[in-house]
């Protein structure tokens, strides 16, 4: 999920790569990464819209880029994660992140529900 976010990923794919049922998979996912497939996925693809959007890039952009389907789905989850839009998220200056290592910029911006 990590590499392939911007692809379309279902539960029923990923178990059948791990070799597992799509229930036991989901409980074994959860219980190793503290959230459901989908809801580690979706925070992955804001992560990386986040990035997107601080770099200029357009919201409508940043959410095909990702592997969003819906704008409007989009822009509620980037806003219930982050605790503002997108476009809120883009207008403001990000100097600090800039400022820093990309390694401690991943880290301290990683966004957590």
């Amino acid at each position: 999920m990590d590499r392939d976010y911007a692809e379309p990923l279902d539960v029923p794919t990923m178990a059948a790569q791990a070799l597992m049922s799509p229930a036991h998979f989901s409980r074994e996912f959860k219980a190793a990464y503290g959230e459901t497939p989908y809801a580690y996925l979706m925070t992955r693809r804001i992560e990386r819209a986040m990035a997107l959007l601080r770099n200029g890039v357009s919201v409508t952009d940043a959410c095909t880029a990702v592997g969003a389907t819906s704008l409007g789905s989009f822009s509620s989850t980037f806003t219930e994660i982050v605790g503002e839009t997108p476009s809120a998220y883009r207008a403001r200056p990000h100097d600090a992140a800039e400022a820093m290592p990309l390694c401690v910029a991943k880290i301290l911006t990683r966004p957590r529900r």
